[in-house]
């Protein structure tokens, strides 16, 4: 992956394969254990079709905004709504039908097949006992032959690496054909390679997409925008290149470096030659090493 240029609109000119993308809204989304917020009055969007990262350093609340996002958490104040409609009021079905996600080290059981696996997707569309569908086939051969799984097809999920075993659980989420993706650090403990072919993947699907991703240079080039957490609270929410000022970058995640955008059309974060924050600040890559 050579990285994506910037969209004004925040979107992205994708192939959806006719599926029908959503709008994220996150409204003031409040959640504590013992005593303590972790998330404290979270605004945030993700429009329809837009690649959107979650930042934050560790212990921000990235996680705990995702698991209200997918219905595991529920919020002592505000609400999450998908084209509008509040998703407590769903019903499980038709949430999963809505959304899917791919979580850090959620790789089910190791002894089923890649094709078991993926077949999972297709549960929210099934009542208790009814049969596989047309539709069903089709959509699992669309989303093994979109992630490139379809010659993993009969392996346990426990024989493949790391990246191939990603590969299967965004095949496994495509098949439900949702509308928004939620992404929990879809890249962790990946090769390079497989951190820009699952983000290529991910992109190309064009659904609306929520992602936390932990390395920062791929956030800023892969996003299409981003929402900087920071103890609980978003501090900073829009186009890469608004959001990753070098202030924040320095106040937030202690480092001194600048966001900027390439004759490529690409953004790249550039680093200090010292960059921990005690020291200078970086003003451009020519001059930072």
């Amino acid at each position: 992956m050579t990285g994506h240029p910037v969209h004004k609109s925040g979107g992205r000119p994708v192939e959806t394969h006719g599926a029908r993308i959503a709008e994220l809204s996150v409204v003031g989304v409040t959640i504590g254990f013992g005593g303590a917020w972790v998330l404290d009055g979270v605004t945030l969007q993700a429009p329809p079709g837009a690649f959107v990262g979650v930042v934050g350093p560790n212990g921000s609340g990235k996680t705990t905004l995702l698991r209200t996002i997918y219905r595991s958490l529920r919020p002592v104040q505000g609400m999450v709504l998908i084209d509008g409609a509040d998703i407590s009021a769903m019903s499980a079905r038709a949430a999963a039908r809505t959304t899917a996600t791919v979580l850090q080290n959620g790789s089910g059981a190791a002894e089923l097949t890649v094709a078991e696996l993926i077949w999972l997707g297709r549960s929210p569309h099934h009542a208790l006992f009814s049969r596989d569908t047309a539709a069903d086939h089709a959509a699992v051969a669309d989303a093994m032959a979109r992630t490139d799984v379809t010659g993993y097809a009969e392996r346990p999920i426990g024989s493949l690496s790391g990246g191939e075993r990603q590969r299967v659980l965004l095949a496994r989420a495509l098949a439900q054909q949702p509308r928004l993706l939620v992404l929990d650090e879809l890249t962790n403990h990946l090769d390079v390679r497989a951190r820009f072919e699952l983000l290529d993947l991910v992109r190309s699907t064009g659904i609306t997409t929520l992602a936390v991703l932990h390395e920062l240079d791929l956030a800023v080039r892969c996003c299409d925008q981003l929402v900087v957490l920071d103890h609980g609270k978003v501090v900073a929410a829009g186009a890469v290149l608004e959001v990753m000022t070098p202030e924040l970058l320095r106040n937030v995640f202690g480092v001194n470096a600048t966001a900027e955008l390439h004759d490529d059309g690409v953004v790249r974060l550039c680093y200090a030659a010292a960059p921990l924050a005690a020291h200078q600040t970086a003003t451009s890559c020519e001059d930072s090493y």
